[in-house]
């Protein structure tokens, strides 16, 4: 069985005060693009399908442009769940009308975690769709008030699906979760109170065959192969410049998994140019999301008008010899919702200059983890 596994897709964000509504699009047609050419059998869309609770009403008529297209173009089975930036009641009332053999949509945690059980020549593959939820709603939902953290949400959430697996079935489980060792960007959204933990140990999933993840940003692997962050296919910061955003295309095997990437094709990239003001001027036109990092000594009048001659998107400007101060000012600054993972990522940055790696996050991940389940290390 053939999984196009997407997320993040953030419909109705914008890149610093600019539309990102014809870069959606553009997105979008390649997603179903993908679908067609690679003869998927399953998408799964592991959460965030919009930016926010309450989306523009355009964003709201482009997805659903999508999803009929999806329908009528290809054959195959689409699974959602909702992500902490979505409305859960929202995404769930989407399910209303979906034909139940093709179409599984969760945007409510529920005791009952039912799966969407489908059948290849190797036999029938269980998907379970497990929709973001935070605590205080799954304390309610599973009635356990000892639900204090996302971990013992999606166990929870796990130990409900799990059980509802049909015998030899492979399992898939799509989660939108932060799963500790996970890289970390700028603009992925805390996921609990200040000061939680919000990781989730990869464990956890122990039994699935693939795990589809969402919420963070960078397109990666966390504990083992078979457990993936597909990414966001667009960049939403410029500490994402150069990245490249990709779809992921899970082959599920009679045993084990191939899992190959299919990159996007973004119509206008997110780039930091470092110069005189005077050369990026010169420098060639641009539709580009441009950060212009200015190494003149003196302030120049309104350089952010003149640059948008040459690069009409620019959208952040500063100053070489500033850099290092903002740096320092924004450690103390007492962000909103700042997680120890961030406060400690960001001492990493201005000590030694750069975002801490995946082994120094599994590092301080699990750490953290430990602390917070009072578990005794003497």
């Amino acid at each position: 069985m053939r999984i196009l596994h997407t997320a993040d897709l953030h419909l109705g964000r914008q890149f610093m005060g600019l539309s990102l509504e014809e870069d959606h699009e553009v997105i979008l047609g390649q997603i179903l693009e993908t679908l067609v050419v690679e003869r998927a059998d399953v998408l799964v869309i592991a959460g965030d399908v919009f930016d926010r609770a309450s989306p523009p009403n355009s964003s709201i008529r482009q997805f659903n442009r999508f999803l009929k297209r999806v329908a009528e173009e290809t054959e195959a089975a689409v699974v959602m769940i909702s992500g902490n930036h979505d409305s859960g009641d929202r995404i769930e009332a989407m399910s209303v009308f979906s034909t139940a053999t093709r179409v599984l949509v969760r945007g409510i945690a529920d005791a009952v975690e039912a799966p969407l059980v489908l059948r290849d020549a190797q036999g029938e593959v269980a998907i379970s769709a497990l929709p973001f939820s935070y605590e205080y709603a799954a304390r309610e939902v599973f009635g356990d008030e000892s639900i204090n953290a996302p971990a013992e949400v999606v166990a929870a959430q796990i130990a409900a699906a799990r059980g509802q697996v049909p015998d030899g079935a492979r399992w898939v489980v799509v989660a939108h979760a932060f799963v500790a060792g996970g890289a970390v960007g700028e603009t992925e959204r805390a996921l609990t109170r200040v000061g939680g933990i919000e990781t989730v140990p990869s464990d956890v999933f122990d039994g699935a065959d693939y795990v589809a993840l969402g919420h963070l940003h960078r397109p990666q692997e966390v504990g083992a192969s078979h457990i993936r962050y597909s990414g966001a296919p667009l960049a939403f910061g410029f500490d994402e410049a150069g990245n490249e955003k990709s779809m992921t295309v899970v082959d599920l095997k009679a045993e084990g998994v191939e899992i190959r990437i299919v990159p996007f094709r973004p119509i206008r990239q997110v780039r930091s140019l470092t110069g005189a003001f005077s050369d990026l001027l010169e420098g060639t036109p641009s539709d580009d999301f441009i950060q212009a990092i200015l190494t003149d000594e003196n302030p120049l009048i309104d350089p952010m008008k003149r640059l948008r001659a040459t690069y009409p998107n620019a959208c952040h400007l500063a100053y070489a010899r500033q850099e290092r101060a903002a740096e320092t000012k924004a450690l103390g600054s007492g962000r909103a919702a700042v997680t120890p993972i961030e406060m400690i990522g960001d001492f990493v940055k201005v000590v030694r200059g750069r975002e801490p790696n995946a082994t120094e996050v599994a590092i301080v991940a699990e750490k953290l983890h430990t602390v917070a389940s009072g578990v005794d290390q003497t």
